[in-house]
């Protein structure tokens, strides 16, 4: 060939192997390839070696498709359930997939079934034998401040091989878990034990909270995160006096805000959970609107003090209206039976606030199907994120309340149809207020620890956020630029 052919063919021959190594680059980058910034499903053949070049395959949508082969999308419901009935009974069948993974602290039973006169058959025994009934919690008003006993039987029986599918599951290793809890029955120590018992110069009550602080700011699951992690339940508004300050950095489970400074507890960082009803619950209920005579429905304490003032200015506006039932009661007179018939026969309850902004009347309320009319301008409400109360309660400002006639002109203007609306939904929600042991799907337990699981991730994020700059508070940097 001529010199001047072969010049002509040199540059042809070098770009021909440049196309061919560029085509061979792609293809075997593309064998290794994973749309992961994109969040879209990928393809089961894409990891495969003997894949050259990918072409995207779509992946049928079918109930056997895995999650490690796609991503899912879903739509969750008020109850922070799959929207989707199908595809819920599906995932339900094949796995048990808690909202919420606890480890749970071996603490000794003196803060916990100790308190109940449980005493443990050996030294090593730190829980009761639950292939046996459970002690008791103690009765009368005492259990509308029960949470922390429902939610510690709860973590018990998930270690169960036996245990049905909840809401929240017990892990053996801090490390696995999502939340650390604190099983110390602050509700009950306070009931019980507020006041020293001679030869006591220290009321038990106030020594169990000093040891617990000792207990918790020791351990190395405290130490890890600051106690941002751990939940200590404190239902009752005099409960955990003593440890509050120091343990703030914990997720507290609540009744409300009324007695906490907002450095301690805030909605942003703690969870509201409800009262266990006194009141029967209204099962099989069939009374509409015209079923229950009575207009509006009162029974308690009318004299109260702070924010409960407002108890006695209704008192006097409404106890002469026509149709209205606003009396004094307490648990002395058999008053939770006696408010479970009035409720039962009443279009609207009031729920007033009283020493503190949230009470016990209000889930009485919500049993027995009877309307709440909440006057509290501070109150918080349980799991309030996933249900809306507005579709089954009526809402007033305590300034509009006192005013003359507005409240009975408020609640006589609500049709038939609205009032059947609202009572309709009662019976739908009331199962998020039951404490039951086993727990049950969406009842108060598992409502509660599907409300902490929400709460992981603001956790997650503030512990992340203030370990930034840990690793170069604990070193420096040399002269030849080594972190040392």
């Amino acid at each position: 060939m001529a010199p001047r052919g072969r010049t002509l063919l040199l540059p042809l021959a070098a770009a021909t192997i440049l196309v061919a190594s560029t085509i061979f680059l792609f293809a075997a980058a593309g064998a290794r390839w994973r749309p992961a910034d994109t969040g879209l499903p990928v393809p089961p053949h894409a990891f495969s070696a003997a894949a050259a070049v990918p072409v995207p395959v779509p992946v049928p949508v079918t109930s056997n498709t895995t999650t490690s082969a796609r991503k899912e999308l879903s739509f969750l419901d008020e109850n922070g359930d799959p929207d989707d009935p199908a595809s819920a009974s599906a995932s339900g069948a094949a796995r048990c997939d808690p909202a919420v993974r606890v480890f749970m602290y071996d603490m000794p039973p003196e803060f916990h079934f100790g308190l109940l006169g449980w005493s443990p058959p050996s030294p090593d025994s730190v829980w009761p034998d639950l292939s046996t009934p459970p002690p008791r919690y103690p009765g009368g008003l005492n259990q509308q401040h029960s949470v922390e006993y429902w939610l510690t039987l709860d973590l018990l029986l998930s270690s169960s091989s036996s245990a049905p599918c909840g809401a929240a599951v017990r892990v053996a290793d801090s490390r696995d878990a999502d939340l650390v809890f604190v099983p110390f029955f602050a509700s009950l120590s306070y009931n019980r034990h507020s006041r020293p018992v001679p030869p006591e110069k220290v009321a038990r009550n106030k020594a169990l909270q000093e040891q617990l602080v000792r207990y918790l700011t020791t351990r190395p699951e405290w130490k890890r995160y600051g106690g941002a992690d751990h939940v200590i339940v404190a239902h009752h508004p005099n409960s955990l006096l003593y440890a509050r300050a120091p343990l703030s950095p914990a997720v507290f489970v609540l009744s409300d805000f009324g007695r906490y400074h907002p450095r301690v507890a805030s909605l942003e960082k703690d969870v509201i959970a409800p009262y266990k009803h006194m009141a029967k619950t209204f099962v099989n209920d069939s009374t509409g609107f015209d079923d229950r005579p009575t207009l509006l429905y009162f029974r308690g304490a009318i004299y109260r003090k702070q924010g409960g003032s407002i108890r006695q200015e209704l008192y006097y506006m409404l106890k002469d209206e026509k149709d209205v039932y606003f009396s004094f009661g307490s648990v002395q007179d058999h008053g939770a039976s006696k408010a479970s018939q009035g409720m039962h026969s009443s279009k609207f309850c009031l729920n007033i606030a009283g020493d503190t902004p949230s009470s016990n009347r209000l889930f009485d309320a919500i049993v027995s199907h009877c309307v709440p009319v909440i006057i509290s301008d501070d109150i918080e409400l349980p799991y309030e994120d996933a249900l809306d109360y507005s579709k089954f309660s009526i809402f007033v400002r305590s300034s509009d309340a006192v005013k003359k006639g507005y409240l009975m002109s408020l609640i006589s203007g609500v049709s038939k149809q609205q009032w059947t609306r609202m009572w309709k939904r009662l019976k739908e929600v009331d199962k998020h207020f039951e404490y039951q042991y086993p727990s049950q799907k969406d009842d108060a337990v598992q409502m509660i620890w599907r409300a902490l699981s929400r709460r992981v991730p603001a956790i997650k994020l503030k512990v992340h956020r203030s370990s930034r700059f840990s690793r170069s508070d604990r070193g420096h940097i040399d002269r030849k630029g080594l972190y040392v």
